[in-house]
């Protein structure tokens, strides 16, 4: 049995995560702001009060692990406010940098020492967050703060081998969430699955490498 530690786990690709590592049999830590009340339902350890963008709350819950250490940690707390570049908000991007950007290395950085040789994390980011890929424009604070993780993963997982430990950069797909307005191609149930494929399929050889759910491995 593994334990795994999600944050962002109250709603969405996060609460999914939650029920479908429960149900295959390993413990898990779901941490949020405030819990739902779909996952105080799931029967999972909830441990709320806990912001990614305020390191007080993530070295508070490091405190509460008591010395386990985590299996998988899966940085999924995230944001998405999408502004065009003629009605830029530089308070959003500055927003979505903080959550999406910098939430997942403050995680990391809190929960280091909960990892151990043969931890695995896996950061949510998104194809938004791939250059190459950039064919529409638009989407500044997102697409940056995407970019950004994905560079934070990398080093990461440069940094992490030694010990270790392994860092993918995954791709949920278009997901119909309350984040996204419902609207999507997949549903989070089918997004989760791919995505714990990938971090079942991670080794410290394919460390470091940016994954959408269904397999494919995506540009920088």
């Amino acid at each position: 049995m593994a334990l795994a530690l999600i944050t962002g786990a109250n709603r969405g690709i996060g609460l999914e995560l939650a029920r479908q590592l429960k149900a295959r049999g390993d413990e898990v830590v779901a941490a949020c702001r405030t819990a739902s009340p779909a996952l105080k339902a799931l029967g999972v350890r909830v441990e709320e009060g806990v912001d990614v963008t305020r390191p007080e709350t993530l070295e508070a819950l490091a405190g509460r692990l008591e010395g386990a250490t985590l299996d998988l940690l899966i940085a999924n707390a995230g944001i998405l406010e999408l502004t065009s570049l003629d009605d830029l908000d530089f308070d959003s991007v500055r927003r979505q940098f903080e959550v999406n950007a910098m939430g997942p290395l403050r995680t990391v950085v809190a929960l280091r020492a909960a990892l151990g040789e043969g931890s695995k994390i896996g950061i949510v980011t998104s194809r938004m967050g791939s250059v190459s890929d950039n064919d529409s424009g638009g989407g500044y604070g997102y697409r940056m703060s995407k970019t950004a993780v994905n560079m934070a993963g990398k080093s990461l997982a440069i940094d992490l081998r030694p010990d270790g430990i392994a860092v993918a950069l995954l791709h949920p797909g278009w997901v119909r969430t309350e984040m996204t307005g419902n609207n999507g191609l997949i549903d989070a149930e089918d997004s989760a699955a791919g995505l714990l494929a990938r971090l079942d399929a991670l080794t410290l050889e394919s460390s470091g490498s940016f994954w959408h759910q269904n397999g494919e491995r995506l540009p920088w």
